[in-house]
């Protein structure tokens, strides 16, 4: 996501600081969801995917044939349960199928981030006992949808954090909403900021008092997900100078999770630095890697092992500086997450030497397994010298999904021609969807629980739109 306070260097600034062979993607087959052979994009081949996209008359969103969307909710113009405006720059979403409606009537719970941290003119309206900083805009919206995905109600489910951004689902059904900052009490803000805040889809009196998960660290957090099997979770950090890290939280003892259990050892005594935090160490052949970026063939695979972290909370010096040099490995724009083929998704957006990275590229997507404590990259994109032309060249991946019908779904931030970009589990790359609207981002791509509708934001001007069709697996 935009990260100006932490991204000094934008991606637009350094396009063309350096380059990386050759355009496109190459994905290496990789566990369960990415089974194939590697790939690489340049080549004539036949058409994988749904089809080419066809242009919208309306000029939002150009999809496949078949293919159509609904626009939930509007910035400014859609207005709340509580008479307030849609806030801005909604971002990561968590899903939740909805409750109390009977066998096969589906609908959906979006819980919605909204990255609000500067003047944007709609903030998180901060409702009474839903508020945790009353100096912070940001915070969360959850929307109600029916199965077509029409809102049904819209309301404030969190308030008061600071600049949201993505998050990521629990195994017991709800979500954990990230802020991207290390905003300090002072001036405006009557509290620290840079947590992650649990927020329950269909529980409102969950939500009152907004609880920091302190001992997850303050920092630039970015994206989480959680370990079903021992509720270990991994979190990626969006920060410059130095580069961010990926961290792992390993519960104390005899915790289970499951709703409140988060907020309660958050709130019990010695709860901010509960569990261990921990940062990621990559090696390979015994050789420590400094920075994710080293790696520019997919299948790269490094061993992991994992580094306390000594200040948490980082009171005097930010937590991914605490480190001597070699003992953690960092990268730039490491971003968002999703579980799947028995770990974790994880993805750097991009990389530029002219940021301090060792190569250039312009995304990469990785694979932690914890069963085996290796990370491989499965996919590599090269630098895109030219963005702004609409064709197999996509780059700045961001947000990720696994997709029901095979492989994963991708959300572009990158500059130019924004699209939401399909790759196969053979490793084959394909356009869901074009912002035909402006060159913003998209964020948050997620499915409904019986995979009927693709739900995702286009950032600015604020649109939350469904996306519904012919879906079938995709090889």
């Amino acid at each position: 996501m935009t990260s100006p306070a932490f991204s000094p260097l934008s991606r637009r600034h350094l396009l063309r600081a350096g380059a990386a062979g050759g355009l496109g993607i190459a994905l290496a087959g990789n566990l369960e969801i990415l089974a194939g052979p590697a790939h690489a994009l340049g080549a004539a081949r036949p058409p994988t995917g749904y089809g080419p996209l066809v242009a919208d008359p309306a000029g939002v969103l150009a999809l496949p044939q078949g293919f159509a969307y609904r626009v939930v909710a509007k910035t400014g113009v859609t207005t709340l349960d509580s008479g307030h405006p849609c806030p801005d720059d909604p971002d990561g979403i968590g899903c939740f199928p909805a409750r109390g409606r009977g066998r096969g009537h589906g609908g959906s719970v979006l819980v919605t981030n909204h990255e609000v941290g500067g003047s944007e003119p709609h903030g998180v309206p901060p409702l009474p006992g839903l508020t945790y900083d009353p100096g912070a805009r940001g915070g969360t919206t959850t929307v109600e949808v029916d199965a077509a995905g029409a809102r049904q109600r819209h309301y404030v489910s969190l308030a008061g954090t600071h600049n949201n951004c993505a998050g990521g689902v629990t195994p017991w059904g709800t979500w954990l909403t990230c802020e991207e900052t290390e905003q300090k009490k002072g001036g405006q803000f009557t509290r620290d900021h840079g947590y992650v805040f649990e927020v329950d889809p269909y529980d409102m009196a969950a939500n009152a008092d907004p609880v920091p998960l302190t001992f997850l660290g303050r920092y630039a957090h970015e994206a989480v997900v959680v370990n079903p099997h021992n509720h270990e979770i991994y979190l990626t950090e969006d920060a410059g100078a130095p580069h961010g890290l990926y961290y792992r939280w390993v519960p104390p003892r005899h915790f289970t999770g499951g709703r409140g259990a988060l907020r309660a050892l958050a709130l019990s005594p010695g709860g901010d630095t509960a569990g261990r935090l921990q940062a990621m160490r990559c090696t390979r052949d015994g050789v420590p890697v400094a920075d994710l970026a080293e790696a520019t063939e997919p299948g790269t695979r490094y061993e992991v092992t994992w580094v306390d972290v000594a200040d948490r909370d980082a009171r005097q010096t930010s937590v991914r500086r605490q480190f001597a040099a070699g003992a953690v490995t960092h990268s730039n724009k490491l971003e968002g997450q999703w579980w799947g083929g028995h770990g974790a998704y994880l993805v750097a957006s991009f990389a530029r030497t002219a940021d301090g990275s060792p190569r250039a590229h312009d995304g990469q997507v990785w694979h932690y397994d914890p069963r085996r404590e290796t990370l491989t990259l499965t996919t590599i994109f090269g630098v895109n010298t030219e963005p702004g032309t609409d064709g197999a060249n996509y780059d700045g991946p961001d947000n990720i999904t696994v997709s029901p019908y095979g492989g994963l779904i991708l959300a572009e931030d990158g500059n130019g021609v924004s699209h939401l970009v399909g790759v196969t589990e053979s490793g084959r790359t394909y356009p869901m969807a074009r912002n035909d609207l402006n060159d913003s981002e998209f964020c948050g791509p997620t499915f409904s629980a019986d995979g009927s509708v693709l739900f995702a934001n286009i950032q600015v001007p604020g649109h939350l739109l469904a996306i519904t069709g012919p879906w079938h697996r995709t090889r």
